[in-house]
């Protein structure tokens, strides 16, 4: 049977009218974004990403979800997190410090990765190079690593009746052995004793410090190692406990007591971190896209922590501070 031309019309009239409805009501995409990270300081960045994403467009709950693992500063359970969020099939997965990125990239095999490394990130096996990374990774990297010497050298300047510094390291992080032994050559430079203290976990980390007698050290350095920073809070309190000034790598430790930090914000790591999350999302090929270095450092000391070790900070090096923290 013909179906007369104006039914035909009419009909035709509907289905174009109802078309933008069927089309309005389709869900916009939510990109599910891992994080894998140690804990402690690292737990800003996040902050960060969300603002940083926020300004590119794309608002947390509404274009994106967070799939956060917060490890606690147990190394070993990073591979497993990883893992986890690819069999869940985000999008991306995250991954704050070398330390955590390095078991990221092993556990996982097809889900791209968008990682901040605290050292040379080609000399440690994550990408390729630094202008074209090849495979799935790109992000950014600091220079938590390389900055370890010139901590040790404003320790000494903020501190001058300083001798012997306390250590505490992961012995089997690439990235800490590198810190340690630039640690090793500038305290022999600056004539200073190194007294070095292996921990492989928080547990032992926590033993080390209620261990570290009075007289065996006076001051503490950060070396680069993740696990450790993590429990900056832990190391404040204790080195408080013990009256010895500290020199840390970020700035939120100075703002929770450390007397001083030099090195990068980790919130704006996540800030400058969005852009890779943001273009990996839209489809850019990761191994495509050229590392980044952050090459913006803070140097911040702490006049309350100094007053309350009887610290009389040289006028020269407080010049120099980018914060003092009253």
């Amino acid at each position: 049977m013909t179906v007369p031309r104006p039914t035909l019309t009419g009909l035709l009239i509907l289905t174009l009218l109802a078309l933008p409805i069927v089309l309005e009501a389709q869900p916009a995409q939510v990109y599910r974004v891992g994080v894998v990270h140690v804990g402690g300081p690292t737990s800003s960045a996040i902050d960060g990403l969300r603002d940083g994403l926020r300004e590119l467009g794309l608002e947390d709950g509404k274009q994106f979800v967070l799939h956060v693992r917060d490890v606690k500063g147990d190394p070993k359970s990073v591979e497993a997190a990883a893992r986890s969020l690819e069999a869940e099939k985000v999008d991306l997965i995250w991954a704050i410090n070398t330390s955590v990125s390095l078991p990221v990239k092993r556990a996982t095999k097809s889900v791209p990765i968008v990682f901040y490394a605290g050292t040379n990130p080609v000399s440690v096996g994550l990408v390729e190079s630094f202008h074209k990374p090849g495979g799935r990774l790109t992000g950014i990297h600091g220079q938590g690593t390389d900055l370890t010497s010139k901590r040790l050298e404003l320790l000494k300047e903020m501190v001058p009746r300083l001798r012997r510094v306390v250590t505490f390291y992961r012995p089997d992080s690439p990235v800490a052995q590198q810190s340690v032994k630039n640690a090793r050559d500038a305290a022999r430079q600056l004539k200073l004793e190194l007294v070095e203290r292996p921990v492989a976990s928080v547990e032992e980390l926590r033993g080390a410090l209620r261990a570290l007698r009075p007289g065996e050290a006076d001051g503490l350095l950060y070396v680069a190692d993740a696990m450790v920073a993590s429990q900056a809070e832990l190391i404040i309190e204790s080195a408080r406990a013990k009256r010895l000034p500290t020199m840390f790598q970020e700035r939120g430790s100075v703002v929770k007591g450390a007397l001083a930090a030099y090195g990068e914000s980790f919130y704006m790591i996540g800030r400058l971190s969005a852009k890779y999350v943001q273009r990996v999302l839209l489809g850019a090929n990761p191994g495509e896209l050229p590392v980044e270095q952050v090459d913006r450092l803070h140097f911040v000391i702490n006049l309350k922590t100094a007053r309350a070790l009887g610290l009389a900070i040289p006028q020269s090096v407080l010049t120099r501070a980018d914060e003092v923290i009253e």
